[in-house]
């Protein structure tokens, strides 16, 4: 029997696709470029926005005869036994290519913002504790490990990293981000794609682009963001993770800007993505993205304009199920409203990755497992590390913690007891099965209060709530006023809920109005305080609160972000003092509710100054985070120097860990510009370098600074190098340079593009 071209490995996977493209039909072609969302509800409670009005009906039996091109979210919809799930999806899978004249096989989709989102499956701490960490090849590794259980169970794509850059904390999503410097995002977020990418799972880059600079925090709000914050806040991360992550997949954001959906801007997912960056891989739909065009932007009067919209500017697939890309493109193209070529531009596309995946070769086979275990030991243990290394201790002004082994502790909060005050809105327990509490959350989950327990057996631990985190009851304070008064320190576990679209603190479509605690969380901080007894303040939240009505009264203060499953045992690690805290801010902490609705990245007239009565500083500075050891900063290395403005600079510093214990210092990197074209942030972020150090222990560190590092968008809209003297600020933390090299750059203004170099090497030689 003679192989048909489309079907013979030997040959390039696009001679291959080109072959079978040719022998398809119109409706097999636009078949390739929907998903289908078995078990999505349609009654309004579902765990995406206007699922309800936006599910079409399908005849499953019918619709595969065509082929298909996603399989949405097989394990991710409802409480699916994983074992059970990899052989009901296998089973799907054989059904598909039975049912189609080719036999290809959809690509099965999963989220996995924090893991794989399924019953059973590990629950790591959320992206914004990842920036916390300062810590890629942990990321990575994570990454890695989240993809081979994705693979294992027969799913292709990941939707994740979120790449969008923090720009105002008060947004419900600041949780699914990394950070609020798109260096440290795009660091960051790439390891993770390498990671994903390393397991053979597709990592799908969101959301692309400006998302999280909507107006007024709102969540799809427009955007407003100028075109040199654009390209130099936003656009970095999606580059890098390009560039550097070998990214597979692009997600087009929800939003507008400057009148323009990212879903129907050619400008931005086929010029600049596919043009002048050289993405070949598929851009998928947010889920309903499409239809929004017609119900929400009002940019498309008709089904058909939206699907036309969408597909000339460069949406490959419909997600999360069929509505657009199905018979209403079919007919657009019959009715000559929408040419062929834009289909068959898509569907070669989505056809290349399929072959990439292996999934048009001759007798392919969906896995079934025998058995599936997606919360092993080692996938806790990883966990586990990256909780410890996120967590970040504010303040210990008087040396408070870590707690004496035999104190009396008041345990006060609706944060302590809680098992999913350790997760985010996209964990799979916060995110499905609060429509099933029928279901027990399958994977093993402590809290900060039974943690604190078992790593202070000799103390004598109480517990009152004092209040919930978002209702206006105070009838609680009374026993925890009590309670706090009995006790030699008071720790407050205070907090957010995550949950979607308002039913939670934070999280998808939770967006505040202002920064302050939940519910009366602060009037019950008040109420602690007032007692005299040193209270040590713990926060679990998605986002950053205002600290100022505290600041200086409290005993200590540690901030961890949704720390995962392990993180009540890395929290109660850090409180007992078996965790050295090392992480630190990926977001600044502001002093009021309502003084600093925005970050660090500012230019002069965003700073305090005497032409507003409001200061923006905040409490605590990006980056900032303290240790239980000390660090001695040691011969740096940076004299003054000219170089090119294509030149090249080296500097270094020694650490050395003077105190008795081992501990992690993060050295940073910032770049302060005195003089440019156009302005420019005060300080940002251009390198960084986590050390680990043994108590007396050292290490010299390098940053190997290149002019590029420097380039920015002028007023022509060109990315360019200018000459002029630059500081490199080594610090602790955006508010706190140790040591200052002064460079000047010399030679003529440099345009760069695509070539440039996106990060600053660091060299790491020990002691």
């Amino acid at each position: 029997m003679t192989t048909a071209p489309w079907r013979d490995p030997a040959l390039p996977a696009a001679a291959r696709v080109d072959d079978l493209l040719s022998r398809m039909t119109l409706e097999e072609k636009t078949a390739q470029l929907y998903g289908v969302w078995v078990g999505a509800a349609t009654d309004g409670d579902g765990v995406a926005p206007h699922q309800h009005d936006m599910t079409a009906d399908y005849d499953w039996n019918e619709l595969i005869t065509r082929g298909l091109g996603q399989l949405t979210r097989s394990f991710g919809t409802a409480p699916v036994d994983p074992a059970l799930g990899a052989r009901a999806l296998a089973l799907a899978q054989r059904r598909i290519a039975a049912a189609g004249r080719f036999g290809i096989p959809a690509v099965a989709h999963e989220e996995c913002l924090a893991g794989f989102t399924a019953w059973r499956a590990t629950a790591y701490p959320v992206p914004l504790a990842w920036g916390a960490a300062f810590d890629p090849p942990l990321v990575e590794e994570m990454g890695r490990a989240i993809g081979r259980d994705l693979r294992a169970v027969g799913v292709h794509q990941g939707l994740a990293p979120v790449l969008d850059v923090v720009r105002d904390p008060r947004w419900g999503r600041v949780e699914e981000t990394i950070g609020e410097d798109p260096y440290l995002v795009g660091t960051v977020g790439t390891a993770y794609v390498r990671g994903l990418e390393s397991a053979g799972v597709v990592a799908t880059l969101k959301h692309f682009a400006g998302y999280a600079s909507s107006a007024g925090a709102r969540n799809l709000a427009p955007v407003r963001a100028g075109t040199r914050e654009f390209a130099d806040v936003t656009l970095p991360p999606f580059e890098m993770a390009l560039r550097e992550g070998g990214a597979r997949s692009v997600m087009a954001a929800y939003t507008e800007r400057d009148g323009v959906p990212a879903s129907a801007d050619p400008e931005l997912l086929t010029r600049l993505l596919r043009e002048e960056w050289g993405f070949t891989g598929t851009v998928v739909a947010d889920y309903f993205g499409i239809g929004f065009l017609q119900t929400l932007h009002r940019v498309a009067g008709t089904p058909a304009q939206a699907a036309h919209l969408a597909l000339a500017a460069g949406i490959d697939v419909e997600l999360p199920t069929v509505k657009y890309y199905g018979e209403t493109l079919v007919a657009a193209v019959r009715a000559g409203e929408l040419p062929e070529e834009l289909v068959d531009r898509a569907a070669h596309r989505v056809l290349l990755q399929k072959c990439e995946l292996g999934l048009l070769d001759e007798g392919w086979q969906p896995p079934i497992p025998e058995s599936v275990d997606l919360d092993r030991a080692t996938n806790r243990a990883l966990a586990r590390r990256l909780a410890e290394e996120s967590v970040v201790l504010l303040d210990n002004p008087d040396g408070l913690l870590p707690l004496a082994p035999d104190t009396r502790v008041a345990v006060v909060g609706p944060r302590a007891a809680d098992a999913l005050a350790m997760l985010g809105c996209y964990s799979f327990p916060s995110h499905v099965l609060t429509h099933h509490p029928e279901v027990d959350l399958g994977i093993d989950i402590p809290t900060v209060l039974e943690s604190l327990r078992g790593e202070l057996p000799d103390a004598k631990v109480t517990f009152t709530e004092g209040c919930g985190v978002s209702d206006p009851d105070p009838s609680g304070f009374t026993e925890a006023i009590a309670r706090a008064a009995e006790a030699d320190v008071c720790v407050a576990v205070l907090g957010d809920r995550a949950g979607l679209f308002g039913r939670g603190t934070s999280g998808e479509g939770c967006d505040v109005a202002d920064l302050t605690l939940p519910g009366v969380q602060g009037e019950l901080l008040d109420a602690l305080v007032a007692t005299g007894v040193p209270v040590v303040l713990v926060l679990l939240t998605g986002r950053p609160y205002a600290l100022g009505r505290w600041h200086g009264r409290l005993g200590a203060v540690v901030q961890a972000f949704f720390p995962g499953e392990e993180g009540g045992p890395a929290v109660a690690g850090v409180l007992s003092g078996r965790v050295n805290p090392s992480g630190r801010l990926p977001v600044s902490v502001p002093r009021v509710p309502g003084g600093q609705p925005w970050t660090y990245l500012q230019p002069p007239l965003g700073l305090a100054g005497e032409v507003s009565n409001l200061d923006p500083t905040p409490l605590y500075p990006f980056g900032h985070g303290r240790s239980y050891t000390r660090f001695a900063w040691e011969d740096f290395s940076g004299p003054d120097a000219e170089i090119g403005t294509d030149g090249s600079y080296d500097l270094s510093v020694t650490v050395r860990n003077t105190g008795e214990r081992a501990g992690a210092e993060v050295v940073q990197l910032y770049l302060h510009d005195p003089v440019a074209s156009v302005t420019r942030p005060d300080v940002r972020l251009i390198g960084y370098q986590r050390l680990e150090l043994a108590a007396g222990g050292s290490a010299r560190v390098t940053f190997r600074f290149h002019a590029d590092l420097s380039a920015f968008t002028d007023r022509a809209g060109r990315r360019v190098v200018e000459p002029g003297d630059l500081e490199l600020r080594l610090g602790t933390s955006s508010g706190e340079a140790r040591e200052v090299a002064r460079v000047r750059l010399t030679g003529p203004v440099r345009e760069v593009g695509a070539e440039r170099r996106l990060r600053c090497e660091a060299d790491v030689l020990r002691d």
